[in-house]
């Protein structure tokens, strides 16, 4: 199993349009960015979305032109599904798993688009192209959000998704033991945002979870680009 990190940032991504702070100043000056949050995961040839970000026509330019095969909504936020339409003329639509809640909102912004769907429940396993996917509760109010468990027999790979701190305790039970986590990690440790984990809440929680690896994803501008543990645009992670 690969996992590519397509984008790393938040609902506007970094530079942000007009500004010209540290961050975003050396992102001109560099070419470094942070496209909305989405990933690509790959196994026995297969290629599976974790979310459709406005930024996806880019993103998978620069990973090669992958054909997807599947797509997964964690949720109804706009940085986190719409890009679903540049599929339009390039590719079959590709199927969509989700909660039935997201498929229920997110399918009325593409009557354009004939694509099959399949609601997922929180908690119950489904398995696509040899990977066990299991969605699970996070705490993003007030939108429905699942963050989601991706196992093969080899590894295990969690993914929050947008998040405060108060994952409940059913779903942290399941990030136990894992080789790769990805947390929320939206502003700085001095900020306190209601619908996201700051810094300092990512890490803690990751250290509170202990996996091999973790990356922060979902930064805003405001998250300096040298902080330890915080994802990169194009980062992999490669398990047998």
């Amino acid at each position: 199993m690969k996992i590519t990190l397509l984008g790393t940032g938040d609902a506007v991504g970094t530079p942000r349009i007009g500004c010209n702070c540290l961050q975003c100043t050396h992102a001109h000056r560099t070419g470094a960015t942070r496209l909305r949050t989405s990933l690509l995961i790959e196994n026995g040839g297969k290629h599976l979305l974790v979310d459709s970000s406005p930024d996806l026509r880019q993103q998978l330019l620069r990973c090669g032109s992958p054909h997807i095969d599947a797509v997964i909504w964690t949720h109804g936020h706009y940085d986190h599904f719409m890009g679903f339409g540049e599929f339009y003329r390039v590719q079959q639509i590709p199927p969509v798993y989700a909660a039935p809640q997201v498929l229920s909102y997110c399918k009325e912004f593409f009557r354009f688009l004939n694509f099959p769907t399949f609601p997922v429940d929180p908690y119950i396993p489904f398995t696509l192209f040899g990977i066990t996917i299991t969605p699970f509760m996070v705490k993003h109010p007030p939108a429905f959000t699942t963050g989601m468990l991706f196992e093969t027999g080899t590894s295990r790979v969690g993914f929050t998704s947008d998040t405060n701190r108060e994952i409940p305790e059913k779903s942290l039970d399941l990030l136990s033991g894992l080789d790769l986590l990805l947390l929320d990690a939206l502003a700085p440790s001095h900020y306190s945002i209601a619908k996201h984990m700051n810094y300092l809440d990512a890490c803690t929680l990751a250290g509170e979870l202990a996996p091999k690896e973790f990356r922060c994803m979902h930064l805003s501008h405001h998250i300096p680009w040298d902080l330890p543990h915080t994802a990169k645009d194009g980062d992999t992670f490669t398990f047998p």
